[in-house]
């Protein structure tokens, strides 16, 4: 199962700004659990490229990410509800297909560097070749569940469920790397709260600060004096998971076009050009596959059963672990207390 998402690139004209997981206390956060368990792969690794593992050989990057981050998130007061994909859109073959061509190519690249003995290609590609597998998924939930953490079961895309939480309320915003979001109507979209500091650039031997930020979708609308329609339509213009866009055209363009033509079918009229399925495409966005949501409960953590699928079954250290653990009790007594008091 192959997660290496690539979304839609509007990141121009988005309004943002910088924050931090603790200008967030009490916030319910629907987190994109696909999307942030592949940049889990694919940054958490040892120095020669290769994945955390377990005693047995089972990678556990993605274990140790979700129990590490979501930790420091409860610490500071967010109520994280991971959302799982479940079937992809058929209107997304063609970039499954794509990804699964981008990744095989990789993967050869990866044996030839190791037959080489090419370390720093070793460890650039290794980060590429990665794949979300169904008991990926099943641990990162029996972990989530001895948290005392709930999780939710997309019908289909997990950022089109998790992005309908937030505008029914039911979140506060949404944590993921994907634009996207925003065209499912995420009232705001939160990046970088997987990883924050310096990252290392995939292949190149420089560094950035990555910083956390808020992209509020209302702010954005206004700045451009858009509707909700109107910026999906600038998604299919720049290209979607669902659709490849029209050549030479970046977001700040596809906004001079939508706000010179007012809609993506003027624009395409007056360029003589199509976008396949656009009508199904843009239906999509505006109202996706969703499941109802309910009695979704934040309950004490099971201690025992979290050491013992940690340290026992996946060869975590104790020792570093307890800490964390005893971190999450406590959140769970406080968000309990917060609660007597409000009566």
């Amino acid at each position: 199962m192959d997660v290496n998402r690539m979304g839609v690139d509007i990141g121009d004209i988005v309004e943002r700004k910088s924050t931090s997981l603790k200008d967030h206390s009490g916030s319910v956060m629907a987190l994109d659990a696909y999307n942030i368990i592949y940049q889990f792969l694919s940054s958490i690794r040892q120095p020669d490229g290769t994945p955390l593992m377990d005693n047995e050989g089972n990678v556990t990057s993605h274990l140790s990410g979700v129990f590490y981050r979501t930790t420091s998130m409860l610490e500071n007061g967010i109520k994280p509800i991971y959302v799982f994909d479940g079937k992809p859109s058929e209107l997304k073959n063609r970039t499954i297909e794509e990804r699964r061509r981008i990744k095989e190519k990789s993967r050869l690249e990866l044996e030839a560097a190791i037959e080489e003995g090419d370390t720093e290609r070793i460890r650039s590609l290794s980060a590429r070749v990665n794949y979300i597998t169904p008991a990926m998924v099943q641990e990162v939930k029996e972990l989530l569940t001895y948290m005392g953490l709930p999780h939710v079961q997309a019908p289909s895309e997990g950022e089109a469920q998790a992005s309908e939480m937030s505008a029914r309320g039911l979140a506060d915003g949404v944590i993921s790397q994907d634009f996207d979001c925003l065209l499912f109507g995420a009232r705001k979209l939160y990046r970088n709260f997987a990883f924050t500091g310096r990252r290392k650039l995939p292949g190149r031997s420089i560094y950035v600060n990555v910083i956390p930020e808020e992209i509020d979708l209302e702010a954005t609308l206004a700045r451009h004096q858009l509707t909700r329609d109107q910026l999906i339509d600038i998604g299919m213009m720049v290209g979607t998971d669902f659709n490849g866009g029209l050549k030479r055209v970046g977001p700040k363009s596809a906004l001079a076009l939508i706000k010179k033509y007012g809609s993506l079918e003027a624009v395409l009229a007056a360029k003589n050009v199509t976008i396949d399925n656009y009508e199904l495409i843009r239906d999509l966005f505006r109202n996706p596959p969703y499941v109802e949501v309910k009695d979704l409960q934040f309950i004490p953590p099971d201690l025992d059963k979290l050491m013992d699928f940690l340290c026992e079954k996946h060869s975590f250290s104790a020792q570093r672990v307890q800490p964390y653990a005893d971190s999450i009790l406590k959140s769970s007594k406080s968000r309990t207390q917060s609660s007597l008091d409000s009566f």
